[in-house]
């Protein structure tokens, strides 16, 4: 039997004072309360870009502007393989307040304060991609 592939788009949305958002899953989702890059699953005949302004939007009610692509990496998990792509992204509205409908919490993080939250392991993966770019 194949193992389920799966497609997740990640932001890496950074505000004026340099901070990252980084978010909480909710204490129901798989990999429960958890803090990862706000994304999620690229559907079928979706865009990455696109894929990823829906789940921002489904998940905290504001609008981005994707960018570049920052990196890829790929995770085997027990059960299924994640492609998971980090895109560079900004507010559309950087004044609009970021709303918990998909989302437990939020944080604005320095790079350096993200290894004070627990992610799962692609996210870590891409984490530990981060810290090693020159600013």
């Amino acid at each position: 039997m194949a193992r389920r592939q799966v497609r997740v788009v990640g932001a890496m949305l950074q505000n004026e004072q340099g901070r990252y958002l980084i978010t909480q899953r909710p204490p129901t989702a798989s990999l429960p309360l958890l803090w990862e890059f706000p994304g999620g699953r690229v559907e079928e005949g979706e865009e990455d870009a696109e894929a990823l302004a829906r789940e921002i939007q489904e998940e905290m009610g504001v609008d981005v502007d994707v960018l570049a692509q920052a990196m890829h990496t790929h995770h085997e998990y027990p059960n299924y393989d994640i492609d998971f792509r980090v895109f560079h992204c900004r507010l559309s509205r950087p004044g609009d307040d970021i709303q918990h409908l998909r989302v437990h919490d939020h944080r604005w993080v320095t790079l350096e304060e993200m290894s004070n939250y627990r992610f799962p392991d692609a996210d870590a993966k891409t984490l530990a991609k981060l810290l090693d770019l020159d600013s």
